[in-house]
Formats: C-alpha cells, structure tokens, sequence
C-alpha cells in the first residue's frame, strides 16, 4: 500500500510537493479553528448556570463569566449593555472570520495547484510525441507524462473536497458561537430593565444589588474575552 502511494506520488512530479504542503497548512488551520471553536465554554455551560451568573456576576467565571461582568460593570442603561456587547462580538468574530476566509483560500488553492500539474504533464507528453524515436522510449514518455497530468489534480481533489466539509463545521459553530451571544444579549438586557424597575419600585432592593454587585477594577474588553 505505501508503495504504491509512493509510486503514484513520483509519477506526479514536483507539483505533488506544493500540494503536500497545501494540504498541512489547510488541515492544520481548519483543525485548529475547529477545536478552538468546539472548545469554547459555552458549549459545555447550563442555560440556568450563566443565568445564575446574571443575577450575580460575581459569582461567573471562565469567558463567559468575565463577558457577564464586563458587559454590567457600571452599566446605566440597556444602550450601554448592547454596546458592550457589540465590543465583544466585534473582539471575537472578526478573527474567526479572517481565518475561515484564509483557510477557504487554501482550499480553493488546492485544484488549481493540481490543474497546474496538468499543464506540466501534458507538455510533457506532447513533447515526448515531437520528438518521436523508439517506440519504447515514446510509450514510457508518454505514460510518464499523462501520469503527472491526472496525479495532481486528484490530489488537490482529495485536498478541497474535505476541505470544504471542515469549512461548513467550522461555520456552523462560528454561527452557534454569534447565536449564544444574542440570547446572552437578549436576557441581560431583559434582566437589567426588570431589575431597575424593581429597583426604582422598592429602593431597598437597589442596595442589596449593589452589595452583590461585583468589586475590584472594571474589566476591559481585553480582559473580559479570551481571544479567538
């Protein structure tokens, strides 16, 4: 079996060294992104857990803790808990965006490095067919070159195709990932106008929110997300 993947890897001549490269480079970066996204704390979190940690964000942690705290740390209004928001989302999915963009390029790449290949191996042939001679010396030329004209272009097939399967996964996640921000949003928001009003309704009710309120320096939108 490996010599024959050898075989067909030096019949396909010095493109199948680019295509190898394409393809480590493509997998590496789609698996990585993969991971990270599968990896985020929300995936593995209770709907009633972070909840909890609305009504008290002292008590979060992990990344969605700190973009609880950071998004009501001082908040005033539901117009600043939206920008807030709108800072996080704009910290964390435009580098998953970048790379979903990059690794799309990688795989696009992929036939057309193998179409290249073609290119060679039929110049190949054609020049074996000019120069005529021995028909032994013709028919090995000829088979030599019409082998790197089909190697590598189903090898950047076999690169895109599950290329384009990661591709979607990875979109798929990146839209959970932006789905569970605008629930997370939605209730935040939800809580902070019925908890004012409960506040504004029984004023005692506005100093034990602020003794469950959360001390110490106010996160930064650096602080409060771990990178993409």
């Amino acid at each position: 079996m490996i010599e024959r993947i050898l075989q067909i890897w030096n019949a396909g001549g010095w493109v199948m060294w680019p295509l190898f490269g394409l393809a480590l480079v493509t997998f590496f970066t789609g698996v990585r992104l993969w991971r990270d996204l599968a990896g985020r704390q929300y995936r593995r979190l209770a709907e009633k857990t972070w909840k909890a940690w609305v009504r008290r964000p002292d008590k979060g942690d992990g990344e969605v803790g700190e973009i609880i705290r950071y998004v009501l740390e001082d908040a005033r209004s539901a117009r600043d808990i939206n920008s807030r928001f709108a800072e996080v989302a704009a910290r964390i999915l435009p580098p998953i965006d970048r790379q979903i963009q990059l690794l799309g390029t990688f795989v696009a790449a992929a036939p057309l490095v193998g179409l290249l290949g073609t290119v060679f191996g039929m110049l190949v042939t054609f020049q074996a067919l000019a120069a005529g001679g021995g028909g032994g010396k013709v028919t090995e030329a000829m088979a030599a070159g019409i082998s790197q004209a089909l190697f590598p272009p189903e090898v950047g097939l076999c690169i895109a195709l599950p290329g384009l399967v990661l591709i979607q996964l990875i979109r798929r996640q990146r839209r959970e990932y932006e789905a569970f921000l605008a629930h997370l949003e939605s209730y935040v928001v939800q809580w902070f106008r019925s908890n004012a009003a409960r506040c504004a309704a029984h004023p005692t009710a506005a100093s034990r929110t602020d003794a469950a309120a959360p001390t110490g320096p106010r996160p930064t939108p650096e602080t409060a997300m771990v990178p993409a």
